[in-house]
């Protein structure tokens, strides 16, 4: 690696960033939300086999880090959206990163995975 963090508790954040954005789920939820906020059903509908439990996880560990927001609107029955926050987007283009990466290098991780067994 080219660059890591002197810091101590620089070093925990990513360490936890990591754990989260490499969740199966996370990923799946910020690109439901890259177009549009959206609502908690929607988002379970778009991001296909996630139960309601690990929505809620993820969407409040989202939340919980500053890449997603939660406005709930004073209404009956309430209304309540999620969107992808300023820092939630800053997000996106080293996640294009690994996804052009995949495209260059995936085919041989798969020969890869495929020797090794």
């Amino acid at each position: 690696m080219t660059e890591t963090c002197q810091d101590d508790e620089l070093r925990a954040v990513l360490r936890g960033l990591l754990t989260t954005i490499g969740d199966k789920w996370t990923l799946a939820v910020v690109a439901t939300l890259v177009q549009q906020e959206q609502r908690f059903t929607a988002i379970q509908r778009e991001v296909e086999g996630i139960s309601h439990r690990l929505l809620a996880k993820t969407l409040r560990d989202l939340e919980r880090d500053g890449l997603v927001s939660r406005t709930a609107h004073a209404e009956k029955p309430p209304r309540v959206q999620y969107a992808l926050t300023p820092l939630g987007r800053t997000l996106l283009d080293p996640v294009d990163g690994l996804i052009r990466w995949v495209d260059r290098h995936g085919a041989t991780v798969l020969r890869n995975r495929a020797t090794a067994g």
